[in-house]
């Protein structure tokens, strides 16, 4: 066997499921952008999407043991192209196309509709033109210092560690240190592990581009179960546990998301069955609410990058970020000097309830302000998200507005994301499934409609509006707080960004964080003296008031 993905041997032994994305794969080599993988109930007859020359492209993956295509695979494919209004189609196959088929694309391109056909021998002739890997990605100047510090602690400690906030490339180092790996052995075996599948499925496309055509990937989830686990597998934490208790053997783990990793759990189990390879994390939010240090496992940060530094270096997308404490009770306030509140207790006390109609006004408010607006809008819980998408569809021009959460299909989920990433979704209301592995870089609103206690999970959802893109400068976030651990993050925050101490990139904007009540912020600013020790308390956390004579409304 060839060390070509598209070997026919390879294409036959990864079946029907893994077709598509080895398609996809040689895509990237073949210079196409704007790759979307579509397949599923509902794709209209196509799999992928892909841009090249100016030209839409839509793609039928068609893998069989044996036989010939069908003259229905055209038809799908001519669906698709309408659906889609792609200028170009292709029945890509492992065999050959019937007769029928081909004279059924003869036929449609007397019509001006051409589809190709794609064959065995065909991708694995493309994939021996194509590019040795796609194009490399220009690694900023703190990008290179982060590759270099995984390494050096990689080489000297066997164990490495990156926090880097969301937007700043976390995966991009990770890939970068996977390739400086296979440079110096083509053949290592890698293992990148992660905690969800549909994270394990994004980091294998996002990792192409690190890796020579030479070296094969696979997935390796409770629905994918391949042989074969030479080259780089990516695999979620509980089936990559039980082939390591069967044997295998990478020289080298890459964690995602390693704010996963706990004292206990399989994570352990894991990383305890594979201590004689190399391991790293990365993570945007090392944080954990039962308050284990992931450092004890990988070490000292190799290197770390914050969103405050982020923005000062004009790397994150500036944020004009609207604190509303519209919904303060002054009678509690009055009364909190006097009594011993649990952080719970006083959050419950001090925040009334908001209207999601007094929410659904200020988001109104930023996108009249906003320059081709696209927002995401992190609700309570499934029902709540689904209660404000149709609260958000009465507006005409937010008509299309949907709910996106852990209780839809991932179908639906897919298609609801590459809607919004288009354009044919304005906004989306949605509880976690966004916090982490969603590139969604066009965001430029973001309304936090929920309590979030997390100090892991606000930064995630923050970041989903932080990635920079042409055109785009800033994010809106209107953040209506009900915790003040919520509070304390953004002063904290705020300190940070016009820290004297640290340098500033000049001509770089500096992040407006406001308060809709002064009156608020002044007695908020009192209460809270340590606001990086207050951003992470937990609910039996008691406050020290400085004055006993509080304001009265």
């Amino acid at each position: 066997m060839n060390d070509s993905f598209v070997d026919p041997r390879h294409l036959i032994l990864g079946g029907e499921r893994r077709f598509t994305t080895q398609v996809e794969r040689l895509l990237a080599l073949l210079r196409y952008s704007d790759i979307s993988n579509i397949d599923g109930s509902g794709d209209e007859g196509g799999d992928l999407l892909a841009t090249i020359a100016g030209q839409k492209w839509v793609f039928q993956a068609k893998w069989q043991k044996q036989g010939s295509v069908p003259k229905s695979a055209v038809d799908e494919v001519s669906n698709a192209m309408d659906h889609y209004r792609a200028d170009r189609g292709v029945v890509v196959t492992n065999v050959r196309p019937s007769r029928d088929a081909v004279a059924r694309a003869q036929v449609l391109a007397r019509t001006g509709q051409r589809i190709d056909f794609w064959t065995g021998a065909d991708l694995l002739q493309l994939w021996e033109q194509a590019a040795d890997q796609p194009v490399r990605i220009r690694l900023r100047d703190y990008q290179s210092e982060a590759v270099a510090s995984l390494i050096e602690d990689l080489d000297t400690e066997g164990r490495a560690l990156l926090v880097l906030a969301t937007g700043l490339g976390k995966t991009v180092v990770g890939g970068e240190v996977i390739a400086h790996h296979l440079s110096l052995d083509p053949k290592a075996d890698i293992l990148v592990a992660a905690h969800t599948k549909d994270l394990v499925a994004q980091l294998e496309r996002a990792l192409w581009r690190h890796l020579p055509k030479t070296v094969k990937t696979q997935v390796l989830t409770g629905d994918e179960k391949p042989k074969d686990l030479r080259g780089v597998t990516f695999a979620t934490v509980a089936s990559a546990l039980n082939v390591a208790l069967a044997g295998y053997r990478p020289s080298l783990v890459m964690v995602d998301e390693t704010h996963h990793v706990g004292e206990d759990g399989q994570y352990g189990q894991l990383l305890a069955e594979l201590s004689d390879s190399s391991q790293f994390g990365v993570t945007a939010t090392p944080w954990r609410g039962d308050k284990y240090d992931i450092e004890s496992h990988f070490g000292p940060a190799s290197y770390k990058l914050g969103i405050g530094e982020g923005m000062r270096l004009g790397y994150l997308a500036q944020v004009d970020y609207r604190l509303f404490l519209d919904n303060i009770d002054w009678d509690v306030v009055k009364d909190v000097s006097r009594r011993s509140y649990s952080m719970k207790e006083l959050n419950s006390k001090l925040f009334l309830p908001q209207r999601d109609e007094a929410i659904l006004d200020e988001l109104s408010t930023a996108w009249r302000s906003t320059l081709d607006p696209r927002a995401i809008v992190f609700c309570q819980t499934k029902e709540h998200a689904e209660r404000m998408a149709e609260l958000i569809r009465r507006t005409p021009e937010w008509s299309n507005t949907q709910a996106i959460h852990e209780g839809l299909k991932v179908r639906d989920r897919q298609l609801r994301l590459l809607d919004f990433r288009s354009g044919r979704v304005p906004i989306l209301t949605a509880v976690d499934i966004l916090n982490e592995g969603v590139d969604v870089p066009d965001v430029n609103i973001i309304c936090f409609a929920r309590v979030t206690h997390s100090r892991r999970i606000f930064v995630q959802q923050l970041g989903r509006g932080l990635r920079l893109r042409e055109g785009k400068h800033k994010v809106i976030a209107l953040d209506f707080v009900s915790d003040l651990r919520r509070v304390a993050a953004l002063l904290n925050l705020r300190r940070q960004t016009n820290a004297d101490e640290i340098e500033v990139v000049p001509d770089v904007p500096q992040p407006e964080i406001s308060f809709s009540d002064a009156r608020a912020e002044s007695l908020l600013e009192q209460w809270i003296l340590d606001a990086a020790d207050l951003e992470t308390a937990n609910d039996d956390a008691r406050l020290q008031f400085l004055d006993p004579d509080l304001p009265a409304s």
